[in-house]
């Protein structure tokens, strides 16, 4: 069965949950990194808590084995960041440690860009590399008695990677044959799980809604010593980019959202962040607008509480 068919298929669903155990599959990214930080060990705590006075079983003391902050390791800890970004944006949180939601029909999309993203890591890593041995010798100069060649691997290559892999979250089907009655208690708890899936997604599109539309309804409406507030394209562009993540996560869960959601993309439809700094008739509509679509959402979040409790499946 392809994609679009299983799409066509669920788009006949009216329960979210539905929706979203059909067209998604869980995704873990787990990273391997070289620590830089290594506790004193009891002889060195006893001497620093004697400096104060206090007992070295009290003291909780450390020591920075590398400058994190050297352009080479700044560099490697961006590929992680750019990671971990790139996996929130292209799926959905899931109320288990470690896992998210990825569209079934984006696992080749993800599989590739986390291959180059290896690459990217892996390369990081090799110029980091390059500078350990000059970076070693400031941090023998740095911690004076507190540094330890033992502390040091040969080499850095290897010591930071990145890793995926999709694991099961639905129940094992062998656990039917064997213990019917524990396969029963686990498709609840699963479903369950999906359950809390879809409050989680449909606050997280909430909030960020919330946030994006507060910020752009005060860049616009707000003044400096009797001039308009500066704002940056962004302030526009992220509004965009969360219209296309919402349209390609969105599992149709509150049509309130879905509706203030749809309103906010016509309110900004068109319009380029350059016309907004020019017409102040433009400026004053859309943030007036946006004002409107910002006090629902502040309503939705209230009531935020009261709706888990009376959601019903559509």
């Amino acid at each position: 069965m392809t994609m679009a068919t299983i799409e066509e298929e669920v788009e006949t669903r009216h329960d979210p949950i539905d929706r979203l155990r059909a067209t998604m599959c869980a995704t873990r990214i787990s990273f391997e990194w070289f620590g830089t930080r290594k506790s004193l060990t009891r002889d060195q705590k006893a001497q620093a808590a004697e400096s104060f006075g206090a007992e070295g079983a009290f003291l909780s003391a450390g020591k920075k084995l590398l400058d994190t902050g050297h352009l080479r390791f700044r560099a490697v800890s961006a590929v992680r960041n750019q990671v971990r970004k790139y996996w929130t944006s292209v799926s959905l949180p899931f109320p288990e440690p470690g896992i998210r939601l990825l569209r079934q029909d984006a696992l080749t999309a993800f599989q590739n860009q986390m291959h180059r993203f290896t690459e990217e890591l892996a390369d990081a890593v090799a110029e980091l590399d390059e500078q350990y041995l000059s970076m070693k010798s400031a941090a023998r100069e740095r911690l004076g008695s507190l540094f330890n060649d033992d502390d040091y691997p040969a080499t850095l290559v290897g010591l930071f990677e990145v890793t995926w892999e999709f694991p099961s979250i639905e129940p094992p089907n062998y656990l039917m044959q064997l213990n019917p009655e524990l396969y029963e208690q686990e498709c609840q708890r699963v479903q369950s799980r999906f359950e809390e899936a879809v409050r989680l997604a449909e606050d997280a599109f909430l909030e960020e809604l919330s946030k994006l539309v507060s910020h752009l309804t005060d860049r616009l409406s707000g003044q400096v010593d009797g001039r308009p507030k500066v704002f940056r394209d962004s302030a526009i562009g992220n509004l965009l980019e969360f219209f296309e993540r919402f349209r390609s996560l969105n599992v149709r869960s509150n049509e309130q959202l879905d509706a203030l959601v749809a309103q906010c993309q016509n309110i900004v439809e068109g319009i380029q962040p350059q016309e907004l700094r020019k017409r102040d008739v433009l400026r004053q509509r859309v943030a007036s607008d946006l004002s409107g679509v910002q006090a629902a959402l502040d309503g939705l979040l209230v009531d935020r509480p009261r709706r888990q409790i009376m959601r019903t499946p559509k």
